[in-house]
């Protein structure tokens, strides 16, 4: 009887490594157990960052809001509160999109925080 080998399963699987990694610099593109370790620590790079970019974006949103409110005279804690208590359902995206690109309608935003906050 033929000995059974571990031959198609095996290629199979160092070639789904190997085909994951390409673009990588050196042996880690190509040498399986170099591969399969660069492989394995670049996933969970982009498994941390993917939670990081929500992070990133969230500060940049602020930061673009805090500059706006400046100079309304009004700070970004003080905007959120007034907001907040005004209950307008608006996220930070939305209203640094605003600050942006509508300065009119950031405008009208920051006089109804500013109606409902004692500054």
């Amino acid at each position: 009887m033929p000995r059974a080998t571990d031959g198609t399963r095996r290629k199979d699987r160092r070639k789904k490594i190997t085909s994951q990694t390409k673009g990588y610099w050196g042996r880690r593109k190509n040498a399986f157990r170099t591969a399969k370790d660069a492989l394995e620590k670049s996933l969970g790079y982009a498994y941390r960052d993917r939670k990081v970019r929500k992070r990133d974006f969230r500060r940049l949103w602020i930061t673009r809001i805090s500059a706006a409110c400046k100079p309304h005279g009004i700070t970004y804690s003080r905007f959120i509160e007034g907001l907040t208590k005004a209950e307008y359902a608006v996220d930070r995206k939305v209203i640094s999109n605003l600050a942006i690109e509508d300065p009119d309608a950031f405008a009208a935003l920051v006089d109804t925080a500013k109606k409902h906050v004692s500054v």
